[in-house]
């Protein structure tokens, strides 16, 4: 990566940027940040993985994907230096390397920004992101994912996540388990970068689920906010708008950004991410979820809990196979009335029929085809229905615009 950034100019060297590690949450705790600085009238580029519906998604600009003229452009760009590595004792490029060489080179040669948010694709410590130099750090929580690559504790994978924390610049994070944040602070410490803990240095007090969404108060060393509204469903959506606040509030005190307090309420309130417990279709409600470890299938469970708890639920489930499944499986079952069991195109996903033999009740059912488990169960649906479709953002993805379209 940096032998590359180097034959382009260094491109990284122009880009004001904040850098996202974390389990889950990073997309929405992005989003809830993209949306307050834009209300705020800045420019605001992103970097984010994996894309929903288009590969332009993952290089932004206010929520505008990048136009494939310019990814063209781009491409010829970057070309040349990936052509020139493979003849060196470096190796080849990752697909991914040449992605986020791609993104930097947009940003800090082509389309300057205010500032861009980067997401880490996994882990940190080795991520190909791991070359930027952010103004502000965000770990957004540290969870069972990746373990064959990021370690089997929670602790060995926060010194992956924490292996983006630079020296003198601030982290704030929202990691709860005690091993995981003790790892978080060593490494804080050792890189004098001051370090803002959710529940410690500011707050976040969930106060209602409703129709609408989540309201919460927010209390921080430089502001506090009452009666804040978001519309991301979701206790954890609370977490990750609480961590967006922060960050916001510490751009605003020490890098001067110039927002108020209305700007920010209006942002959270707008703020949207595709695939996040997403509604495709009312009455009955189908919704789309793109939880896929144990961490978003609790969070998934306890919003279905806390929304449609009269209902009766239907999970469409698929995963793929290096995932801890017998625990997910197991969180479903405990609030579906009826599971199904499904597969998709991709080469870690696993087997309609493996994954049902991780369940434990006899309403389930095994559909190799997902899209016929979808067109059957959707013409069964009643108005007491509530019909979940989760385990995989590549999944959901190809679920969401099969929906769509059908629409």
């Amino acid at each position: 990566m940096r032998w590359m950034l180097e034959e382009l100019g260094n491109p990284e060297r122009h880009i004001k940027c904040v850098h996202l590690a974390g389990t889950n949450g990073k997309g929405s705790t992005l989003t809830y940040m993209r949306y307050m600085l834009e209300n705020a009238k800045y420019k605001v580029g992103t970097f984010t993985s994996p894309y929903i519906e288009t590969f332009n998604e993952r290089i932004s600009v206010n929520g505008t994907p990048i136009a494939d003229e310019e990814i063209t452009e781009l491409v010829k760009m970057v070309k040349p230096v990936v052509e020139k590595l493979d003849e060196t004792d470096l190796g080849e490029a990752t697909e991914f390397e040449i992605i986020t060489v791609m993104a930097i080179c947009y940003f800090g040669k082509v389309n300057f920004c205010d500032v861009v948010l980067f997401e880490t694709g996994l882990g940190g410590r080795f991520d190909s992101t791991n070359v930027i130099h952010p103004v502000l750090t965000i770990i957004t929580n540290i969870g069972h994912d990746h373990m064959h690559i990021l370690g089997n504790t929670l602790g060995e994978i926060a010194y992956e996540k924490a292996g983006i924390i630079k020296s003198g610049v601030p982290v704030i994070t929202g990691v709860q388990d005690e091993e995981a944040l003790q790892v978080i602070q060593k490494v804080a410490k050792e890189n004098q970068a001051n370090l803002y803990e959710m529940g410690n240095h500011f707050t976040s007090l969930h106060k209602q689920s409703s129709e609408d969404g989540e309201q919460f108060d927010f209390t921080c060393p430089f502001a506090s906010f009452e009666d804040v509204r978001i519309t991301m469903k979701g206790s954890h959506q609370v977490g990750n708008a609480a961590l967006a606040l922060m960050a916001v509030m510490y751009v605003k005190i020490y890098l001067s950004f110039l927002i108020e307090e209305e700007e920010i309420r209006t942002g959270l309130q707008e703020a949207y991410w595709v695939g996040r417990f997403e509604k495709l279709q009312s009455n009955p409600d189908i919704i789309i979820d793109g939880a896929h470890n144990p961490e978003g299938i609790e969070s998934l469970v306890k919003t279905v809990e806390s929304h449609y708890k009269d209902k009766n639920v239907i999970v469409l489930f698929t995963a793929l196979g290096d995932k801890q499944l017998h625990n997910m499986v197991g969180q479903l079952e405990s609030i579906a009335d009826e599971i199904i069991f499904t597969t998709f195109a991709f080469d870690r996903a696993i087997s309609a029929g493996e994954l049902a033999s991780y369940a434990k009740e006899e309403s389930k059912l095994v559909f190799d085809n997902w899209k016929e488990a979808i067109d059957t169960k959707v013409e069964m649906l009643g108005e007491n229905d509530v019909f979940i479709i989760t385990g995989s953002l590549y999944f959901i993805s190809e679920v969401r615009k099969y929906i769509r379209e059908k629409n």
